[in-house]
């Protein structure tokens, strides 16, 4: 999460248990009612599991959550692949929900209507701050559908301490929690107002993101879009991300993401960590975030990490990217720090390497468009700049690069030039 807005920590969303270790554009709604699928085919009865056959109101004022948990268990215990119908036109007031794995078979959950958190605080214990819908170890589950999953953020925005300094730092709910998943699918969804973290997706693999348009204001913190963690093999894709934060978080764990075509802004960009809090050890590796627009966020392409940190981020590319009045369009940072007071200095860091930005262009909101500020105990190896061009955005004067214990190449042109010799 940056720090930019005030200088103090606030609490996110950690892993849900200690992971094992692992080797709005239009949206097209095709109804399922009367279990009818998108080719005219007749689907027998009892595949479809239609929550107000369970007992859900759909009026958007009663509670539907055991509705919703009665109608997965019935789709989760059948032994033939089955279809959990939230029909269109309603909205379905639903609070923290866990839907648990294994199942016998596939489940496609179709969010055609509206999921809506409740309003008032009160209504989450200790137990659930951190998540408003789980699914916890499910395999091949799909969730789509053309509907709508709102947060309801406002008064959880209201009372952070990150818009009143005043107010103790508390957890929030994360809107969609994925967590011990595999041969996942998420498309086709609008996430609104999310109380904290709009989508985090932990401890799974083999995961397909598609077609998503995630919506918050942006003065709402901690309200990142995509945030992976503990996870391997992610694709996401063709998404519109406007959020309070980071359009997409990509921390510890995080092995064979590929992240293609996005929108982002307004926002903090995409960001690789932060890694290595609390002295913790961190591991990433093989990240490409390819073919993203980014309009007046604070950040562009980013990998942070904190000192004392240990572990590494290597192997990432960023390529294909448009900056539109972005404030720190390239930016590694080994010595990040979101705290109070000032963080101490520590020999240990995150090793940072093998990093390739590539055919970069647009505009900074910046003087300095490019920042390597690397460790210089543990220095940042293996970068290479190749087509990048970054003008600022209001013409006064040319864009400047800095560097600090950062080793780099320049392939082709690259504007701003390199950090000079004097500056490394």
């Amino acid at each position: 999460m940056a720090s930019n807005v005030l200088a103090f920590s606030a609490f996110r969303i950690v892993p849900l248990l200690v992971c094992c270790v692992l080797a709005k554009g239009h949206m097209e709604v095709i109804p399922l009612t009367n279990g009818v699928d998108h080719r005219g085919r007749f689907l027998a009865s009892n595949n479809v599991f239609n929550v107000l056959r369970y007992g859900a109101h759909g009026d958007g004022r009663h509670d539907d959550t055991k509705a919703l948990e009665k109608t997965w268990a019935a789709a989760c215990s059948s032994s033939h692949p089955g279809i959990l119908l939230i029909p269109k036109g309603n909205k379905y007031l639903t609070k923290h929900v866990t839907f648990s794995g294994p199942c016998k078979s596939n489940i496609k959950l179709m969010i055609e209507g509206t999921l809506v958190a409740p309003q008032k605080r009160s209504y989450w214990i200790e137990q659930t701050i951190r998540h408003w819908i789980l699914f916890k170890a499910v395999r091949g589950l799909t969730v789509t559908g053309g509907g709508t999953i709102d947060g309801n953020g406002k008064i959880w925005w209201q009372n952070s301490c990150k818009v009143n300094a005043e107010l103790p730092c508390r957890q929030s709910p994360a809107a969609l929690t994925f967590y011990s998943c595999t041969n996942l699918k998420v498309n086709n969804l609008e996430l609104l107002n999310s109380q904290q973290i709009h989508m985090s997706v932990e401890c799974c693999s083999d995961v397909r993101i598609s077609r998503l348009s995630i919506t918050a204001p942006s003065t709402s913190p901690n309200t990142d879009g995509i945030h992976i963690a503990h996870s391997k093999d992610v694709k996401v894709r063709d998404c519109a991300i406007k959020t309070g934060d980071d359009c997409m978080s990509i921390e510890d764990g995080t092995k064979n993401l590929h992240v293609k075509n996005i929108v982002c802004g307004p926002g903090h960009g995409i960001s690789i960590g932060s890694l290595g809090d609390r002295n913790s050890e961190a591991e990433v590796a093989n990240i490409t975030i390819d073919g993203v627009r980014l309009h007046g966020t604070t950040n562009g392409a980013r990998i942070k990490t904190w000192q004392g940190g240990r572990g590494y981020a290597k192997n990432i590319v960023f390529q294909n990217i448009i900056m539109d009045n972005v404030w720190n369009p390239i930016i590694i940072n080994q010595n990040y720090c979101d705290s109070a007071t000032p963080c101490k200095k520590q020999q240990s860091a995150v090793e940072v390497s093998n990093v390739l930005f590539k055919n970069i262009r647009g505009t900074s909101a910046s003087r300095e468009a490019i920042k390597l500020n690397c460790s210089p105990t543990v220095p940042c190896h293996g970068i290479a700049l190749h087509n990048v061009r970054l003008t600022l955005k209001r013409g006064s004067g040319d864009a400047k690069s800095t560097c600090h214990n950062a080793q780099w190449r320049k392939l082709g042109t690259v504007m701003p030039q390199p950090c000079n010799l004097n500056n490394n």
